[in-house]
């Protein structure tokens, strides 16, 4: 059963015109968490099971009194397969192409520190580009993986730096991975660089879809994500590109919108621009406060206040326009970092050293073994190994980002049930 599905439990629930963004509630803080990540969450006119198996919509009748699931209703959701995981049925290898980046982006998590000049030219990590032996050094390590898990696809990230920087070893580790698995691919890019021609090339080879961050409306992205030669701007650069490849293409766009001080006020305006320039059947939409990775570059807006009232004000303007906006579920593990034996997923830097996570990829002192020699041993990586979001640093406390995480989800699911979107 997909994250899509929706199994009812008990009387279906009257619609009525959308209503305002739902409270700030979650489940009771106190309740032993659910077993594989499953979330519990009160609705505006009923609950939702938010499961590795799907989501279900609940009466209150189904939820004890301080939010927890009754045994009955439990054991439903067990036998509808809502409690049980996905199997894993690809390798998910992400390959750094370049470790440089043509964008001075202050946030970056591969600076180093800020531009003490105050430009566009923060230090970063080494410069570094994939090569034809490194490429096999890289699916030789894959092939062995893949065996040794049992998997028979493989599931390419191409990421970077800007991995068009370095086109030729994206081109070649597409073609040459095509050899030993059924291969697809995902790109994150920054787009200034995705040509007509290289789209159709890469698309040729398996591509299917391209994630591209946008920092605010225009204005703002013009002022933040910036050339890091001459700090010169990009938006249109950005946008035009996607257009064009969407001419030539049947990529898929997944744009992913930073959200900071510097940045919130535009969102409204640069959902309604894009639906203008882009297709918004072909676009997933999806807004992220950014976080401070300890180079120096502070957000101040906070999880709190009218953040999550926005959040979801900008979900469902980009859901009216025909955008996709990706579908709340249960916390799930990371494929790639969440297993310390790297099992299901492997990160590989440009020099073919092996990182648990991309954030740490390209870091001196976080290499977790080779391309070419496997892992090293646990115990040498204990402390090197990490997982999604370790590095970033915030103001707040983890029930606070919970209570943030779930306000914005249960809106989400109520809207997308009130308006026949589930």
């Amino acid at each position: 059963m997909s994250i899509d599905q929706v199994v009812s439990i008990g009387l279906p629930v009257n619609i009525s015109p959308p209503p305002g963004p739902g409270p700030a509630v979650t489940a009771a803080e106190t309740r032993e968490p659910l077993p594989f990540g499953a979330r519990l969450l009160k609705g505006e006119r009923n609950w939702w099971f938010l499961g590795p198996g799907g989501v279900a919509r609940l009466r209150d009748r189904h939820v004890t009194a301080d939010g927890g699931l009754r045994p009955d209703a439990e054991q439903r959701l067990h036998e509808s397969g809502m409690f049980t995981p996905g199997r894993i049925s690809s390798y998910s290898l992400t390959v750094l192409t370049s470790t440089h980046c043509n964008l001075g982006c202050g946030y970056c998590f591969q600076n180093t520190a800020q531009d003490q000049a105050g430009g566009s030219r923060p230090p970063r990590i080494a410069q570094t580009r994939l090569t034809s032996k490194t490429i096999t050094e890289i699916l030789g390590f894959t092939e062995r993986q893949m065996s040794e898990a049992g998997l028979d696809k493989l599931r390419i990230l191409l990421f970077g730096g800007e991995p068009l920087l370095n086109p030729r070893g994206c081109l070649e580790l597409l073609e040459r991975a095509a050899g030993i698995a059924p291969t697809s691919a995902w790109m994150i890019s920054n787009a200034t660089l995705l040509t007509p021609s290289l789209a159709r090339r890469l698309a040729d080879l398996g591509l299917t879809s391209v994630q591209v961050t946008f920092d605010g409306d225009r204005a703002d992205h013009d002022r933040i994500r910036v050339g890091r030669a001459d700090g010169g701007a990009t938006f249109d650069k950005i946008v035009g590109n996607m257009a064009k490849a969407s001419e030539d293409t049947a990529l898929q766009w997944t744009l992913r919108v930073n959200v900071s001080q510097e940045t919130f006020h535009g969102v409204d305006a640069l959902i309604d621009r894009v639906a203008g320039a882009l297709d918004p059947a072909r676009c997933t939409l999806y807004f992220a406060r950014i976080g401070d990775v300890g180079v120096g570059y502070a957000n101040s807006l906070l999880h709190t206040g009218e953040l999550p009232a926005a959040f979801t004000r900008w979900q469902r303007r980009a859901l009216d326009l025909g955008f996709t906006v990706a579908r709340p579920g249960a916390r799930k593990t990371c494929v790639t970092c969440g297993h310390t034996d790297g099992r299901y997923g492997a990160v590989v830097s440009a020099d073919g050293t092996l990182a648990s996570c991309w954030e740490t990829a390209g870091k001196p002192d976080w290499e977790v073994g080779t391309a070419a020699d496997g892992y090293r041993p646990g115990a040498e990586t204990r402390d090197r190994w990490i997982a999604c979001q370790d590095l970033y640093r915030y103001d707040e406390d983890a029930r606070t980002l919970a209570r943030f995480r779930d306000s914005v989800d249960t809106a989400l699911l109520d809207y997308l049930h009130e308006t026949g979107r589930l």
